[in-house]
């Protein structure tokens, strides 16, 4: 095999949107462009806040030099000094630019704070459904991912299946709110009520858990709801993110890590993530997206057009006998199937031109995703197509 074993395994189990982007290719290709509804990749449609593009024709027409030399494995002082900022008035905590550092996106943040917590063989607990990436990410560090299931009706945490998986060998846990790919953030009290547990279970087990808090979609939130700061929870956390989503800049790979300021041994924490970022072979997140974003940390796209689209796919899917629960943040919404294979439904949806992922690809068997990030003009065309798959498989 000209290639190891355990990839050729990983890319078989985890090739779900892969195959739904060549099927929908072919679909394109027979049926035309504004035939097909694909509704399968987290890609948001959305441009960049006007502010955005300023400050990159600001940076053009006025090139500082050096810009674009070697800088501090950690980033930009000025960039993490603006993220700092930012966290100190979430948190109300002293967060200071030397526990953040600026990373390749928050697929690089979790695999550098990963590849610096864990030994071999330790467990990262993770919540069902989750983000695909996860379990490869965690095996990328000799690492043992453990599923925890949320609440079925809810998908809120299940906070006594979390404190039974806990063991000798759990090292983290990873919470990603707003959730992909359920769409639900995490309140205030479920935060506070697991961070109570964790400090209980370390001094039983004398060992530090960390929690790693996955937030690209925190800007993201609907309906007014708040979307709590993990720092006030849980003592020993991490906030990885990106501005793939806040900004609509997921090709940029701009994100970092912040470790809450009252972490045990933070600085060693931050020495450790600086030289892993390194050694990984990021070095450091891009130098002209890490400029632009440090005078971007208040802007974000407009946040009305996505709840906007959510209200249009909940409301006529809901009335069609699709269930749900009603997303309240980022872009995704994560129906149960009306057919038990949720694979099978999501073919039989592709009669229909409806390109789908199943819930198996996210560790939830039995549900399908639906990205919601594109077109609104695709959205409102596909609806009579839904229907026609809802009358095919959802019953009275």
């Amino acid at each position: 095999m000209a290639i190891a074993k355990k990839v050729q395994g990983f890319i078989d189990r985890a090739s779900w949107i892969r195959r739904m982007f060549e099927q929908g290719a072919a679909l394109r290709q027979r049926f035309g462009e504004e035939n097909v509804f694909d509704f399968t990749l987290g890609n948001p449609s959305v441009e960049p806040p006007e502010a955005f593009k300023q400050e990159l024709l600001d940076l053009a027409q006025n090139p500082q030099p050096g810009m674009h030399r070697y800088m501090n494995n950690a980033g930009y002082e000025e960039t993490r000094a603006a993220v700092a900022q930012v966290l100190v008035q979430k948190s109300d905590l002293a967060v200071k630019p030397s526990q953040v550092v600026m990373t390749c996106g928050a697929g690089g943040a979790l695999n550098v704070v990963l590849k610096t917590i864990l030994n071999p063989g330790e467990e990262v607990i993770i919540l069902a459904p989750f983000f695909v990436e996860y379990k490869f990410y965690i095996d990328n560090h000799g690492g043992t991912p453990v599923e925890v299931w949320t609440d079925r009706n809810t998908f809120q945490p299940d906070l006594e299946a979390i404190e039974a998986a806990i063991g000798p060998k759990t090292r983290a846990i990873i919470l990603n709110s707003p959730n992909n790919p359920t769409g639900v953030i995490y309140p205030r009290d479920t935060l506070e009520q697991l961070g109570r547990i964790l400090e209980q279970k370390e001094k039983e087990l004398n060992r530090q858990i960390y929690v790693i808090s996955d937030e690209p979609y925190a800007r993201l939130s609907y309906d007014g709801l708040e979307v709590p700061c993990i720092f006030n929870a849980v003592r020993n956390s991490v906030i990885v993110t990106s501005h793939s989503k806040d900004l609509a800049l997921p090709g940029e790979r701009i994100g970092y890590l912040a470790a809450n300021p009252e972490m045990n041994e933070v600085d060693l924490f931050i020495e450790g993530a600086v030289f892993c970022n390194r050694v990984l072979g990021f070095v450091n997140a891009p130098a002209l997206m890490q400029r632009l974003v440090s005078h971007l940390q208040h802007v974000s796209v407009d946040i009305q057009e996505y709840q906007d689209k959510r209200d249009i796919l909940y409301l006529h899917l809901s009335k069609m006998g699709f269930e749900m629960v009603k997303p309240q943040g980022g872009f995704y919404l994560f129906p149960r199937s009306p057919l038990a294979d949720d694979i099978e439904f999501v073919k039989q949806a592709q009669n229909h031109n409806i390109l789908l992922v199943p819930g198996s690809g996210f560790g939830a068997p039995g549900y399908f995703r639906i990205a919601y990030c594109i077109d609104r003009s695709i959205i409102e065309r596909s609806l009579p197509a839904w229907e026609k798959l809802a009358r095919e498989t959802v019953k009275d």
